[in-house]
């Protein structure tokens, strides 16, 4: 690799799958509080003042968010900052996920009350992101808003594997790759047929392309790996049908989607602790700087306040897919804005020098990036004693054409993993409080309702409720409204059903989800993602049932010993009275996720981020 090449990323052209476009709807809502337990998904706010200074706003993609704000504060204190006629530059760093900045840019940054102040610059992970927004502009009739720019670091797509998992496929020595994932994926012995019987089937971690980046180039480099090529992928490669086969074989093996790559590192650092690491997942596609996060022992490269790193019991290694990999390269966007004044644009282009320095550069490679120029040569920490391998990538492979890209994720509907999942809607009296220009109930069946269309035809999704004082003689505590089976023979019912809503009384949160639980594994398909979707707004109010410690035992299938039927419970705790704590306790027994929707008028972008696991 050299500094050389830039705009590894290729370009892309507007995501045109059905489930995307309601995304983008929905995703637009509210994205200031789209955040999971990772704090990953919307913009983070809160920006210093820049006293009398012209500021200077950047949003970036999270994996780099902390070593851009320290890099802003050394350049706010220098006199780098000093522009002419006595000005200066203050610039301010937050976050917003690739797909989702992208969204927002091409609807002219809407509700700056929720969305914040709109960016002067934008650093998503790959310069890709920039040709799917100014394709979004073109078909609006509007002029392009990204014009072509360099990077300042790179890093390459890779496949990360705990280190046991990956020595016994022949790591370092074997070249690995999609090839052998499909292989793993369809033997019904698993890893047993590596002598591993304990692993159990392989597993694979990947989100989905519509939102990350990772699972974007993944994808891209699963129909390279299929057709043998590294570049000139066309539009009758992608509809072979040996190629189709194994599209659907990698993704056989997901355990589920989502919509960024830290879930599952997150995931796998707790089961780690618990010495389960290698029963959870056996591979993760992620960047090649997330693999050295995680072996410091800080998965989501952002220690809090307090926090103390942990090197992980089984490190990750870096696999380069022996059939070839892409780089997100990390442009520096200044944007063609018309909120982009010119002093503003004087001080982003000062800060993009300030971060092209050596020094700056050297930086970067510190964080586990790759320098974006050949001013610093790729060295440590890029090296094999953690986990990686700075001779690799060996193969490069190019991102296709607009018309052949659109085809893939397109096609990704056809190929991803199905879903079967029971909605349990909390109905308790809280959910009348008011909320927006309605209630929180309101607000919430408008989500569930619009996220509903993000089902394909042939997930199986089922509705049930819970509260206290339900059924005929007020005695139960949760009641199926419609029965888990396909979505195309479910959604208007399901819709009717949560329309028609109301509150009612208590929260029994932990009865209601362990029969919800219980009721998934006792029906487990081995072909699907097998998941409850938990939305409540309070705690448990059930004076019968307060066992939480039982209550998490049996989400990890202690009690039953189905450990190996994999139902997860991802939360949604809605309002600021929702426990948001033990949801995440919940969630995370199940090795899923939690999602904080205490604004309750940010409920259909956390929808649409629960939606996306599926």
């Amino acid at each position: 690799m050299n500094g050389g090449n830039r705009n590894r990323g290729g370009r892309l052209v507007h995501l045109r799958g059905a489930r995307f476009r309601v995304a983008v709807g929905l995703l637009v809502v509210a994205m200031l509080s789209a955040c999971t337990s990772n704090g990953s998904s919307g913009p983070e706010t809160g920006l210093e003042d820049p006293g009398d200074c012209i500021p200077v706003d950047m949003v970036v993609s999270s994996e780099k968010l902390a070593l851009l704000t320290e890099l802003a504060q050394e350049f706010n204190d220098s006199s780098r900052a000093q522009l002419d006629g006595g000005d200066c530059g203050f610039v301010r760093v937050r976050k917003v996920a690739s797909g989702a900045a992208a969204t927002l840019l091409a609807n002219g940054w809407p509700d700056r009350t929720v969305n914040g102040d709109p960016p002067t610059v934008w650093s998503p992970a790959a310069s890709s992101w920039g040709a799917v927004l100014n394709q979004r502009l073109a078909e609006k009739g509007d002029p392009a808003m990204a014009p072509a720019s360099d990077s300042f670091m790179v890093t390459p797509l890779v496949i990360a594997m705990p280190q046991p998992m990956a020595e016994a496929l022949g790591w370092p020595g074997t070249p690995i790759g999609w090839e052998d994932v499909l292989r793993l994926s369809r033997d019904p012995q698993g890893w047993a047929a590596y002598g591993h019987p304990e692993w159990g089937a392989f597993k694979l971690g990947k989100t989905n392309p519509n939102y990350s980046t990772s699972g974007l180039h993944a994808r891209l480099a699963q129909y390279y790996a299929a057709t043998g090529k590294t570049s000139d992928l066309t539009l009758e490669d992608v509809e072979r049908p040996e190629v189709v086969d194994f599209a659907r074989g990698i993704e056989s093996a997901v355990v589920h989607y989502g919509d960024i790559s830290l879930t599952f590192l997150n995931n796998l650092y707790r089961n780690d602790a618990r010495g389960t690491a290698l029963s959870y997942v056996s591979a993760v596609a992620v960047e090649e700087k997330s693999v050295l996060d995680y072996n410091r022992g800080n998965p989501d490269g952002i220690l809090d306040p307090g926090e103390t790193a942990r090197k992980p019991r089984v490190p990750l290694v870096a696999v380069y897919p022996k059939e070839g990999t892409i780089f997100s390269d990390n442009p520096f966007i200044v944007l063609d804005a018309p909120w982009v004044n010119a002093k503003a644009r004087v001080a982003a282009r000062r800060f993009e020098t300030f971060i092209q320095r050596p020094v700056a550069q050297r930086r970067a490679l510190k964080g586990g990036f790759r320098p974006g120029n050949s001013s610093v040569p790729v060295g440590n920490p890029i090296t094999a004693a953690n986990g990686l391998d700075p001779n690799q990538p060996q193969t490069l492979l190019e991102v296709p054409k607009p018309d052949v890209l659109t085809r893939v994720l397109d096609k990704w509907e056809d190929d991803r993993k199905r879903a079967r999942v029971l909605l349990l809607l909390d109905v308790s009296g809280s959910m009348g409080e008011p909320a927006g220009n309605g209630t929180k109930l309101d607000l919430a069946k408008r989500a569930a309702i619009d996220a509903l269309a993000l089902f394909a035809d042939d997930d199986e999704v089922g509705l049930r409720i819970f509260s206290t004082g339900l059924g005929p003689d007020s005695s139960k505590d949760w009641l199926d409204l419609v029965p888990v089976g396909p979505i195309a023979q479910n959604r208007e019912m399901i819709a009717q059903r949560i329309d028609a809503l109301t509150p009612v009384a208590g929260t029994p949160l932990y009865s209601s989800t362990r029969d919800a639980y219980d009721e998934m594994v006792a029906g487990y398909d081995a072909e699907r993602i097998n998941a409850v979707v938990l939305l409540t707004d309070g705690r448990n109010e059930d004076d019968r049932n307060t066992d939480l410690d039982g209550l998490l035992k049996a989400l990890r299938g202690q009690s039953t010993g189905e450990q190996s039927k994999q139902v997860r419970v991802f939360a949604i705790a809605y309002g600021e009275d929702a426990d948001l704590e033990t949801l995440r306790r919940m969630a995370e027994a199940t090795n899923a996720q939690v999602y904080d929707a205490s604004d309750p008028t940010t409920i259909s972008a956390v929808f649409t981020s629960v939606v996306s696991n599926f």
